[in-house]
């Protein structure tokens, strides 16, 4: 997983907290976007991404 990868995937997380403690988003959807934040830190932490491996997607830049 790519560093630009992580980022995103880091202010996404973020925003989907801000959003649910400010009570923006509630309810249902408040919680699903909880959990998808949770996930997206956990695969920016261990820069693995469970999705991307059947596809064989990788968000490293190549050296050349």
């Amino acid at each position: 997983m790519g560093t630009i990868d992580k980022t995103v995937r880091i202010v996404l997380a973020l925003v989907a907290v801000v959003l649910f403690f400010t009570h923006v988003v509630s309810g249902v959807l408040g919680i699903v976007l909880l959990v998808l934040a949770g996930i997206f830190v956990l695969t920016s932490l261990i820069s693995f991404c469970p999705l991307y491996w059947p596809f064989g997607i990788s968000t490293i830049k190549k050296k050349e």
